[in-house]
């Protein structure tokens, strides 16, 4: 991947910064820019770059949203090489669908669904599989782990 700017060392102070943690208070930013001597402005600038710029992928909160009534499902099917991006776009086009991974294997199409309730994200299942006319295979977290991983910008 390229980037269309560079890292220097006060995006890395900022990024290593944020890994496993954000300050809950009405102004996170600017707290954020007072512990790294930057001003919010300059911590939300940084933010919008680095996300713009392919730096990061996503900046956000991770919910657990079982706890909120809802499911993530980790689902996978089957699509056919020469319609491979098709069914990407009919995968992709859906709301619910957070994250869509390739992988050489005979279920080559892996994918996250998270909806607000388990009826919800099966109909997410069922509707691709009408759209794509693939079986999709649904796989629901049955139990929870935290690994955190935290890589040095």
């Amino acid at each position: 991947m390229t980037h269309a700017s560079k890292l220097d060392d006060t995006d890395r102070r900022l990024i290593n910064h944020l890994h496993g943690g954000f300050p809950l208070c009405a102004q996170p930013y600017a707290e954020v820019g007072l512990q790294l001597g930057l001003s919010e402005q300059d911590v939300i600038g940084r933010l919008d770059r680095l996300l713009h710029d392919g730096w990061l992928t996503r900046f956000g909160p991770l919910f657990q949203i079982e706890a909120a009534g809802g499911q993530f499902i980790l689902a996978a099917l089957s699509a056919p090489e020469d319609r491979f991006e098709e069914v990407t776009q009919i995968v992709n086009a859906q709301t619910e669908v957070a994250h869509n991974y390739k992988r050489e294997h005979e279920l080559n199409m892996w994918f996250v669904v998270g909806a607000e309730t388990p009826t919800q994200a099966q109909a997410v299942c069922e509707r691709i599989e009408a759209l794509t006319g693939l079986t999709v295979w649904a796989f629901p977290k049955e139990r929870e782990f935290f690994v955190e991983l935290r890589l040095p910008a």
